[in-house]
């Protein structure tokens, strides 16, 4: 028997394949909201038959939205983007499209669960901050009942962060520790974001922010050593100066699908850790159980020369 229907914005990415699956195995409904439903057909082997529905809609559709909305019972939010271009910005996605679903759920009294990110309060020079933390705002001002969730960097085979540095530690002998590789995250992984979300929508725990982190806290340069382990390469991590850090980032952004951005340097400055007050997954009982080093082990091996069963060789 179907519980009630969950529709998510951003369903293709590493947290929504995770979430459709733990929903539809406890008996919810997912609708999924993608830009193309062709490429998205793959969610379809997701859950059982008739507990996935693929819907096209364009995001700032308010129309097609109060359509996608009106038959649904919660609405998640994960879209989100690392870097922008003219079409897509950190204020678009991240400001206007949150206050545009904030304003229809109020409207039609449906729960709303937002996805935002961890340790953006206190930071300033970063566009990307910026925008989330107004996002923030909005949800807040049109409608107070909602769970806003804030991870630390999440990580799965199909991240944007640890597979991306495994691509370059498995390219570069010689690899560059920004500010030190002192700053310090908690990891999480995406399936320990999807028992949060299910957690949140299984218990009704609405009108809270929820800052989600991994098992442990580590360093950049903790990071780094992991992934350079892991993937059987031996790696060299001399630290940057602020300026050449600049200039590197300035050039690396120039690609089609950027490797580090001035941005994304800002936002390396700062501490992705639980903050002083903050109510985490462990306080509310779903604690993360998917620890850093390895759950990074699990798809590690994508990256290493010979292999899954080359672990062992040491280079």
């Amino acid at each position: 028997m179907i519980k009630k229907n969950v529709l998510i914005f951003g369903s293709t990415g590493q947290i929504g394949r995770h979430l459709i699956r733990k929903l539809t195995k406890n008996n919810y409904k997912v609708i999924c909201q993608t830009r193309n439903s062709h490429k998205a057909i793959f969610l379809k082997s997701s859950g059982s038959i008739g507990y996935i529905e693929i819907k096209e809609a364009n995001i700032f559709d308010i129309t097609k939205l109060e359509e996608l909305i009106d038959n649904s019972d919660i609405c998640v939010n994960l879209i989100g983007i690392l870097y922008q271009d003219k079409k897509n910005t950190f204020k678009r996605i991240h400001s206007d499209f949150p206050e545009i679903l904030a304003k229809i759920c109020g409207k039609k009294n449906k729960k709303l669960i937002h996805v935002s990110a961890l340790g953006l309060k206190n930071i300033e020079d970063s566009d990307y901050a910026k925008s989330k933390i107004l996002g923030e705002k909005k949800i807040r001002q049109f409608l107070k009942s909602a769970t806003i969730i804030k991870p630390s960097v999440v990580f799965s085979v199909d991240d944007s962060f640890t597979t991306k540095f495994m691509s370059m530690l498995s390219l570069f002998p010689i690899f560059p520790l920004y500010y030190k590789g002192s700053t310090l995250f908690t990891p999480i992984h995406a399936t320990d974001i999807a028992e949060l979300i299910y957690f949140v929508i299984n218990n009704d725990l609405y009108e809270k922010d929820i800052e989600a982190i991994g098992t442990k806290q580590i360093s950049f340069k903790q990071i780094l050593q992991i992934l350079s382990k892991s993937i059987n390469k031996n790696r060299l991590f001399v630290p940057l100066p602020y300026p050449l850090a600049r200039l590197s980032a300035s050039f690396l952004q120039l690609f089609p699908k950027p490797l580090l951005t001035i941005d994304q340097l800002k936002l390396l400055k700062y501490n992705n850790i639980k903050s002083e007050n903050g109510i985490t997954n462990f306080d509310i009982g779903c604690p993360s159980k998917i620890d850093f080093e390895e759950g990074v082990q699990k798809y590690s091996y994508n990256w290493t020369e010979g292999g899954q069963y080359s672990r062992n060789s040491g280079q």
